[in-house]
């Protein structure tokens, strides 16, 4: 499975990369913190697989990149080639990049 930093992550952003973040926790914790991506919670990932692109990279997020990663292997399953698991989550983005962001 391959992996992206928080780092390599904001440098993406930073340039304006043409990619696309999911975001696989629920509703109540992305409205706690979310990076911007889109909310597909992991239960529905693959009803709204439609949804993901497959023409350009992914990354996909949750709290720790468990729940990201989860959603990696089933989607993989389905043919998708081109996902990155955040490592670490949005966690690791409010340590590493931004302190303000609320965490739970």
């Amino acid at each position: 499975m391959n992996e992206i930093t928080v780092q390599e992550l904001k440098e993406k952003i930073d340039k304006g990369e043409d990619f696309q973040l999911i975001d696989v926790r629920e509703d109540f914790e992305y409205e706690t913190s979310n990076l911007g991506g889109q909310l597909i919670p992991l239960g529905g990932i693959l009803i709204e697989a439609e949804k993901i692109r497959k023409d350009k990279p992914v990354v996909v997020m949750c709290r720790s990149g468990k729940r990201s990663a989860a959603a990696i292997m089933q989607l993989e399953q389905r043919g998708f080639t081109n996902l990155s698991n955040l490592s670490g989550g949005i966690l690791a983005w409010a340590a590493e990049i931004d302190p303000t962001l609320n965490v739970y």
